[in-house]
């Protein structure tokens, strides 16, 4: 029997000059220029009519074959983010007159609140990697790392693509803060504790680090997102905490328990909007109504 092999996609021009204009002038991320790779490619092997003659009931056919194989929202938006921002750029640089995205109703997200760890569940992932043996073949000072990885990442608040690209020289231990890079290139300033910069000082000395990558691996390279989260994913096995590591949402959350403003947190987390902030609020709300229910004699 003959396989019949499907002839890969042609590349196509007009989706090319668009992720060139998103890396060279919008400095978007690689994530986020696969992502819409993906997202217009896919479209494109289920739809051949020419981007400038694609109407609204061609992504509403589109919508539904996303919907019918049971994609998360989540995915589903996201592909539409990708169809939004391309017919943007098709309006400001080849003068396209009709978006037929805008005209398609996308379903809601579904808020899920973020899972946060208490306290306690903290500090003991943070002990967890002077306690457990290391691997034979790991660096003295490997264990030192990870526990200012972790101090940093819950002290800071800080996204993992923002703790991979830290440099030695975006830290400053006179003013206690660290200048960071997010998404789109912003850059912000974020204040850094007393226990984390020790922890980075202790690991630097250990590590003979001066210059270049904060977070180096055993081959002295910078170590990539998904090594920092397969570290966290490491300790939390030797830990109590039966869920998986929301340092992000524990920083935000306990920030706010503690009394601290919206707007101040959306800046620590470099969040654009506010409304991806106020989810930190209903965590907080949440864990009153508990206190409540649990102390009060006639809740």
């Amino acid at each position: 029997m003959t396989r019949v092999t499907r002839a890969p996609l042609s590349r196509d021009p007009l989706v090319e000059e668009f992720l060139r204009y998103l890396a060279d002038e919008r400095n978007a991320s690689t994530r986020t220029l696969k992502a819409y790779r993906q997202a217009l490619t896919g479209f494109r092997a289920e739809n051949k009519t020419p981007w400038k003659k694609c109407t609204a009931d061609d992504f509403r056919d589109y919508l539904f074959a996303l919907m019918k194989r049971e994609q998360a929202r989540s995915y589903v938006r996201l592909q539409f983010s990708a169809f939004r921002t391309f017919y943007h750029f098709l309006a400001a640089r080849k003068k396209l007159r009709r978006n037929p995205v805008r005209e398609v109703q996308l379903p809601k997200l579904e808020k899920k609140l973020p899972l946060v760890l208490t306290r306690h569940q903290i500090e003991e992932l943070i002990a967890a990697p002077i306690k457990i043996d290391k691997k034979r073949a790991a660096p003295g000072w490997m264990p030192l790392r990870d526990v200012a990885i972790m101090e940093l990442f819950y002290s800071s608040g800080l996204r993992l693509s923002e703790l991979a690209a830290l440099d030695v020289a975006h830290l400053d231990p006179y003013t206690e803060s660290a200048r960071v890079f997010g998404k789109g290139r912003k850059e912000r300033v974020c204040p850094v504790g007393l226990p984390a910069l020790e922890a980075i000082s202790r690991y630097r000395a250990a590590a003979n680090v001066h210059a270049g990558p904060l977070f180096i691996n055993k081959a002295r390279r910078r170590m990539s997102v998904r090594s920092i989260w397969l570290v966290l994913k490491r300790y939390v096995r030797h830990t109590s905490i039966p869920i998986s590591i929301k340092l992000r949402h524990s920083f935000a959350t306990h920030m706010l328990d503690s009394g601290a403003d919206l707007r101040s947190v959306q800046a620590l987390l470099g969040h654009a909007s506010l409304s991806t902030t106020q989810i930190y609020t209903h965590v907080t709300v949440e864990r009153l109504k508990k206190a409540y229910a649990d102390a009060h004699p006639r809740a």
